[in-house]
Formats: structure tokens, sequence, C-alpha cells
């Protein structure tokens, strides 16, 4: 088996997924050429060398459809023998495009593979591709379906999680996030996002709130209690969690992740392909895994491929230096740093996505890159990266430093 190697890893800063968010009149092609256009300018990469271009998007509909990363190719004036995939494992799409790539590069299948995600949620609203898990009462019954959101109201009463609890952690994670700016953590990885003019729309994540506090948070009402009680949802937690009473509502859009715009794209190649390229490789995927987990708690996948990823890859806990989990929901985080006994000094050490916005389709990718930034800014050396998954999955790989 060949290894895969990272080169490099790019992403557009997010944009607030409203009307009259930054990058709102921007469509997700665009966002997706962007990221292409960096990736191949500041590698010289001749794009008639790319293998494959495999982007994840969740609600692959309208503008948004048609195998995106080939339209973006197209836009950013790649080479046509460069061709496409869109794929989609709910919010891990984007780095399972890593993974692919990475598989596939490891068969020896490709040389170049450029991978990631985009999610236009200002201009394609979550949930637009439908699909039966959500309204085909044969899938949705024996699969448990509920938002989200009282998944993680779920988790949080299951595992003993208080209102406190969540929003210290949401608090955190802006005082992070702010803190990674300031100081320019993330200055290697985002681009700016331009006009045809070539001015800059925008390029600072725009959902950050870096003067939330305890006091401000506390004013927000849970957002999942009218779904849960008025919609019947709390009792199908129930029915599947019999040992719970009721569901503690605590989640509210100050301690879940934004709703924002944006897209990620890594650079990934064979040993050869660095070489002809004249790159050097940042890092190489060590191991990756996926499963399915509990479908009622949905949202505690993280946990499962962990264990599974430490298995296949023969590691310990303590042979990963930082983690890096989608903040979802501050629930999420927390169940997953109780399992696990994990310090909060080495996991989402510059904030997520409550603070900066979760871009379904390129999060994966987009985090992926932050906590590689991350191992070289503190020259560590491995990094286990994963994100909760609708329906009740898991994804995670981990990464390590060349």
């Amino acid at each position: 088996m060949a290894e895969a190697y990272i080169y490099d890893a790019v992403r557009t800063p997010r944009g607030r997924g409203k009307k009259d968010g930054a990058l709102h009149e921007v469509p997700a092609v665009r966002l997706a050429a962007g990221v292409l256009s960096e990736i191949r300018d500041r590698n010289g990469l001749n794009t008639s060398r790319v293998d494959d271009i495999i982007f994840g998007c969740v609600d692959p509909v309208g503008e948004a459809g048609s195998v995106i990363p080939r339209s973006a190719a197209f836009e950013a004036g790649y080479d046509t023998a460069a061709p496409g995939m869109q794929i989609s494992r709910f919010c891990a799409s984007g780095l399972d495009a890593v993974n692919l790539g990475a598989a596939k590069i490891a068969q020896g299948a490709d040389e170049i593979v450029i991978a990631g995600g985009v999610e236009s949620m200002s201009r394609v609203g979550m949930g637009m591709s439908g699909g039966a898990w959500y309204m085909d009462p044969s899938v949705s019954l024996p699969g448990y379906f509920m938002p989200q959101g009282v998944s993680a109201d779920l988790i949080a009463t299951k595992y003993g999680f208080s209102r406190d609890d969540v929003d210290a952690y949401a608090v955190e994670s802006q005082k992070r996030a702010a803190n990674a700016w300031e100081n320019g953590y993330f200055a290697r990885s985002v681009v700016p996002v331009k006009d045809v003019n070539g001015l800059t729309i925008l390029d600072r994540d725009e959902h950050m709130r870096p003067d939330t506090n305890m006091q401000t948070l506390a004013s927000l009402n849970p957002s999942f209690e009218m779904p849960g009680e008025m919609g019947g949802f709390s009792s199908v937690a129930i029915y599947r969690h019999p040992e719970l009473e009721k569901i503690n509502y605590i989640h509210h859009p100050g301690n879940s992740s934004g709703i924002v715009d944006g897209a990620a794209a890594v650079l990934l190649g064979s040993e050869n392909a660095g070489k002809g390229l004249g790159i050097k490789p940042r890092a190489r995927i060590r191991a990756f895994a996926n499963i399915g987990s509990e479908p009622a708690l949905m949202l505690t996948g993280p946990v499962d491929v962990t264990k599974k990823l430490l298995d296949r890859a023969g590691m310990q806990q303590s042979d990963i230096d930082l983690f890096e989990l989608n903040e979802a929901f501050a629930s999420v985080v927390l169940r997953y740093m109780q399992a696990f006994d994990i310090d909060h000094d080495i996991i989402n050490v510059n904030g997520g996505a409550i603070a900066m916005g979760h871009p379904l389709g390129a999060t994966g990718a987009m985090i992926l890159g932050t906590v590689l930034d991350e191992l070289e800014r503190r020259d560590l050396n491995t990094a286990l990266v994963t994100l909760c998954i609708g329906a009740g999955m898991g994804t995670a790989t981990i990464i390590e430093r060349v």
C-alpha cells in the first residue's frame, strides 16, 4: 500500500448562513472554485495531472447539484482532464472526501486528488434534498428519527450535563476562536472570498461572537423543547431510553453550531506526486474509519468510531497529541471528553463550529486543515479528527506529520 500525503489545505472564511450574510450572493460553485484556484496557484499545480476532485455537499440540489466539483473546476479554469465526484455522509462529508481520496492514492489508483467540500446554507437550505429518513415512517421509526437538537438534549440528559456546562463550553469556544484569529493561527489556510473584480467580500469568519458570556447565553431560550414536546420526539427518545423520565432541554443557538456558508480543499498525493510537483508533504493519512452508532442518541458516533479507529491503527489514546471534534452541539464534545477523560487543553484548541459555524459539506475538510496548522505551530506529531453525523454515524481520521 502506498502512503497518502497531505500537501496543502485551504478554506474560505465562514459567512453567516442568512440572506444578510456576507457570502449570500456567492453561489456554492464559486466558493468551491475559489479554494480550487488557491490550491492550484500556491502549489504550481498542473491541473491536467489531477486524477480526481472529490467534494462533499450535503444538500446537492438546485445550483449546488450536478457534481459541483466538476462545475467548480470549469469555473476555476482547470484542465478538462480533471474529473469530479460529489459525495454525502451528512456532516462528515468533507472528511470522508479526504478519506476516499487517500484510499484511492493508497491503492495506487490515483496520484493526485483534491478533496474537500462546500455548502452555501444561505442559498440552499438545510434539508432541501429531503430523504426517506425524514419522511418515510418505514425508515424513520426504526431509525428513531428526531431533530438533532433533541438528540443533543438527550445526550446531555443521559450523561449529566447541565445548562451551565454547555453554556460554559460555548463561551470557551468563542474565546478560543477569537484568540486564534487575533494571533494569526488561521492565516496559512484561510483564503479570502473575492468578487469578479477581485475585491474582497469576506476574509474573516463572520459568525463569531467573541463578547459572549454566561449572562448573554442565559437570556436565550432552549431551541428544541417545542419539537421535543409538541412534536412528540421526546416520546421517541424516552421510548429508546426508558431509564430517563424526561428530557432536559438546554441547547440553543449560543451553544450549538452556526449555520454558515463556506468551502475547503485539501491537496492529497503520493510521494512521487510530491516529488513531481517539487513540494514537500506536511502530513500523512495514517488511518481512518466509519461506524454506525445508536440512532436516537445519534451524535455519539465520534466516541464509537474513535475506539474503532485507535484499535484499527494499533494506537493508544495517549499517542494522539491533539483532538479535533466538530462542535455540532456542546453536549457532543462534552460527552466525548467524558468518555475518554480528555483534557480540554488538547481538544478543539482554537474553538470550533459553535463560534465559527458549520458549513455542513465543508466542515470535515476545514477542521482537518485547522488541526494540521496547529500541529505545526506547536511542533506536535499526531491528531485525530472526528465528526458526529445525522442518523447515527461517526467518521474519524488520524493524521501524522512527516
